[in-house]
């Protein structure tokens, strides 16, 4: 009866956003949505081999960094080789936590979001 379609993350600025999405992750935009009136603007990237599409909202008028309580939630994301997104993920800064016996990472992204990293089964 319900199939995923999307999930949302709120960011303050969109463009650092995106380069990060496709710097980190090969995540593209593949539909955006501009309000009439320029208040906001959603960009849903995709990675080109599922139907599941990350919403990155933007909103005109935030200023302040979004309040993501105590990040008891994140979004995974799966790799054929760990090792070389482990490398990629070093030089780009961006790894927040690992948990070696489990074999897995997380990165956060510019807005403090954490993203998974696990291997592909």
């Amino acid at each position: 009866m319900f199939s995923f379609n999307h999930f949302n993350f709120n960011v303050l600025d969109l463009e650092r956003s995106l380069k990060f999405y496709h710097d980190a992750l090969g995540l593209n935009p593949v539909r955006t949505k501009q309000a009439k009136d320029d208040s906001f603007t959603l960009v849903y990237l995709g990675d080109g081999k599922t139907n599941f599409q990350l919403e990155l909202t933007w909103l005109r008028d935030r200023t302040e960094p979004y309040d993501l309580g105590e990040q008891e939630y994140h979004l995974a994301m799966e790799t054929p080789d760990m090792e070389a997104a482990h490398k990629l993920h070093e030089e780009m800064g961006c790894i927040e936590f690992e948990n070696p016996s489990m074999g897995i990472y997380f990165i956060t992204d510019p807005d403090g979001y954490w993203i998974e990293i696990i291997p592909q089964k």
